[in-house]
């Protein structure tokens, strides 16, 4: 039986960040994967999507070209470019990741590992275990499917559309969160017919409602036919293609069908039982704000903790655990004021609080607000807007929260999340002289609220 200091489940971007950085402590450490190393964010999540994000914002770019003297061509779209192209891409990023793991000295097993005891594990296929005085949990997340319906096995989830063959003319998507409106966005902008169907009346929940009506407004304005109110109820084969029929009765046709109506913790076979690890009604594991389980050498990070599931802040957790427990530097990881971005068309970035938070918190808001024609619109002519909003707590002027709607929304969020860490001020914000002409100037040049809560 081996032993080690340190054995990670899980080769996603948490994973493979705590095993590097306590291998560099002196560790002995282990990583059990079973598919590929990079995790979701790397091998069929952000990555690979914000590849095809790009690929389907050519056309709009083909067409506003004309209002700056571009004579338009013939454009055509080859599906199997972009997918093989963008595969190779996500394999060299995959051998970057499994290169660092391995100069940092990291034993490597393509395998599953499920527990049998709290010190213990047992490699999938095999009789072989091993044991660890400290164990590490980061298997991440995988898609929820919902209800079981009639013809739910004609349906894809999230995962499956990178193998897609080629691009389907119409698309049928359940969901309302950011990767269905992502891929309605990307697939749309490729040329599909999609139709999105949402439970809700306004897509991107959680986020800011005004950020979320205007969205959902210019998706529809693009061509993407949005259906709130509903669910799938059943999916039926019609040749080579399917018919959706909705909670309404209403039919849609499609030729593929994609549910991405969340993700849930993957804790699939890892014997959290055999090990005592204690998780929630929903499936994620319960960890204290270093990274602990219930069980004081077993920790977990990332998505299968369900607190910020974002990869920046799986891979700040890999890292706090490693420094906490081999670096014996006790280090808790900070969740509030992520930035985050949506990459729809046109994209969202947002840091900070909603409204609806802060006012909860903060009864004297200030809100100010400004919606404009980006300078490009000027010459193109196309319509979409630009929209910011800043939120203000009147009695100490700190700023709340910044959402954006619009080009380059998420590099905005980045920068304005320093901001916001560093506890910026309005009277900041207003000192700072803005770069023009650009969009994000007018983060600088709001001076009067909009409205004011509770004046």
């Amino acid at each position: 039986m081996r032993e080690f200091d340190l054995f990670v489940i899980g080769g996603g971007s948490g994973g493979v960040r705590a095993a590097r950085i306590a291998a560099q402590y002196g560790a002995r450490v282990a990583l059990a994967e079973s598919y590929r190393i990079g995790g979701t964010c790397v091998v069929r999540g952000c990555v690979p999507k914000k590849l095809m994000v790009y690929a389907s914002r050519f056309a709009q770019e083909f067409d506003e070209a004309r209002g700056f003297g571009w004579q338009a061509g013939k454009h055509r779209f080859d599906w199997r470019t972009l997918k093989a192209n963008r595969d190779r891409e996500v394999a060299r990023l995959e051998e970057i990741y499994t290169a660092n793991l391995t100069k940092a000295g990291v034993t490597l097993l393509r395998n599953h590992a499920r527990f049998v005891d709290a010190h213990t594990l047992r490699l999938a296929g095999s009789s072989e275990t091993v044991r660890a005085a400290h164990i590490l949990i980061a298997t991440g997340a995988i898609p929820a499917m919902g209800p079981r319906i009639h013809g739910a096995e004609l349906a894809h989830n999230s995962n499956d559309l990178f193998e897609w063959p080629g691009l389907p003319q119409r698309v049928v998507i359940q969901g309302g969160g950011y990767i269905a409106v992502e891929f309605a966005c990307l697939l749309q902008g490729l040329g599909s017919q999609v139709s999105l169907v949402y439970r809700g009346e306004q897509v991107l929940r959680g986020f800011d409602d005004d950020l979320r009506a205007r969205l959902q407004a210019q998706m529809q304005t693009g061509g993407i036919e949005v259906i709130t109110g509903q669910t799938v109820q059943s999916i039926e084969a019609v040749g080579g293609a399917r018919l959706v029929t909705l909670a309404d009765e209403r039919t849609l046709g499609a030729d593929q069908v994609l549910f991405a109506i969340g993700r849930m913790p993957n804790i699939v076979d890892l014997g959290l039982a055999e090990a005592g690890v204690r998780h929630n009604a929903h499936g994620a594991i319960t960890v204290d704000e270093y990274s602990q389980t219930n069980v004081p050498h077993i920790h977990a990070v990332g998505d299968v903790t369900n607190r910020v599931n974002l990869t920046p802040a799986a891979i700040r957790e890999g890292h706090a655990y490693a420094e906490t427990v081999f670096g014996r530097r006790p280090t808790p990881v900070q969740h509030a004021l992520v930035p985050s971005a949506v990459v729809s068309t046109p994209e969202l970035g947002t840091v900070g609080l909603t409204e609806a938070q802060a006012l909860a918190k903060h009864p004297h808001l200030d809100v100010y607000r400004t919606e404009f024609r980006p300078m490009k619109a000027t010459l193109s002519g196309h319509g979409h807007k630009v929209f910011m909003k800043l939120l203000v707590d009147r009695d100490t002027d700190r700023v709340l929260g910044c959402h954006v709607l619009g080009p380059d929304a998420g590099e905005m969020a980045q920068l304005l999340g320093v901001a916001l860490q560093a506890g910026a001020t309005k009277a900041q914000f207003d000192a700072t002289l803005p770069v023009h002409p650009t969009a994000g100037e007018e983060w600088v040049t709001m001076r009067a609220p909009a409205y004011r809560h509770n004046a």
